[in-house]
């Protein structure tokens, strides 16, 4: 029984950041119908920007704000100076564009930061939490994760649902000609969309390198994890990412621990299989939405 808690509680704390990057791939989705693949070197390079900041002295708070601000930045960038020349053709451009932005990301930071294993400091104890006499798998870190996830995922809701910035980055996505004609600025809706994405992308870094070792690889197993809990919950819902984030950090936790790690790639490609075959859209999408 301790092992199935202590199991469960690692599967929800994982869980939870997966629904962070899961996030920053619905957000970027809905305000640009493109799918980043970029995002985790890009939160990759706000985590050493953190560091940097926090070994030179900084109070870690301030450079955990720091490096939000700077993914905000680097998002933006992206989009106006290499995604820009691009809009407007095939969505397939972008993609390549990304996949060619993670190779190029890595090796600048390799350069730039070296390739060594670094320990990133957390701002709270990262051992379990003493309940009755038993200590659970689950560390102050751990519900600051949750908290902030959660926290983050309302937020999405809200500017989508119930602002106009929210509505005009969705019609900027689903019909930018159209959305023109009504007086939206769609280019500068798209670069907010990029911005955005890549400011909650850097709090998925910063979550997963919390009293952690980072390198410029660490990000990278997210990618599959986190585009895959995507999918699984929706790709245009926000509750759908967090949703597919906890199933998946459950349902890896479980195989690793009574099946072997070895087997949890496996795992996150037999549930990508499963969803694809059963419900394509994602738990939580609407058929509508999507041919739109």
């Amino acid at each position: 029984m301790q092992q199935l808690i202590t199991t469960l509680l690692n599967g929800l704390t994982m869980g939870m950041v997966y629904a962070a990057f899961a996030l920053a791939l619905v957000l970027i989705w809905r305000s640009t119908r493109i799918v980043n693949f970029a995002q985790a070197p890009m939160a990759m390079v706000t985590t050493y920007i953190a560091m940097v900041l926090i070994e030179g002295g900084l109070n870690y708070w301030l450079a955990f704000i720091l490096a939000l601000l700077s993914g905000f930045v680097l998002g933006a960038f992206v989009e106006r100076v290499i995604v820009r020349p691009v809009e407007g053709k095939s969505d397939i451009n972008a993609v390549i564009l990304t996949l060619g932005l993670f190779i190029v990301l890595h090796a600048l930071a390799a350069l730039v930061f070296g390739s060594d294993y670094k320990s990133f400091p957390a701002p709270f104890g990262v051992r379990g939490i003493t309940v009755g006499g038993h200590s659970l798998a689950i560390t102050p870190f751990g519900i600051f994760t949750i908290v902030a996830v959660i926290v983050v995922m309302l937020l999405l809701l809200l500017l989508f649902q119930k602002t106009d910035v929210g509505l005009q980055m969705r019609a900027s996505a689903f019909n930018p000609e159209v959305a023109r004609l009504l007086g939206v600025k769609v280019s500068s809706m798209l670069t907010l969309g990029w911005a955005l994405a890549a400011l909650v992308g850097s709090l998925s870094g910063l979550l997963i390198a919390g009293g952690n070792l980072v390198h410029p690889g660490y990000m990278d197993s997210v990618v599959v994890f986190g585009f895959v809990a995507a999918v699984l919950g929706g790709l245009d819902s926000p509750l759908g990412a967090v949703v597919g984030g906890l199933i998946m950090g459950i349902a890896l936790s479980l195989v690793s621990g009574y099946l072997g790690s070895g087997l949890v790639s496996l795992a996150a490609l037999l549930i990508l299989v499963a969803v694809l075959l059963v419900k394509p859209g994602g738990l939580f999408s609407h058929a509508s939405e999507r041919k739109v």
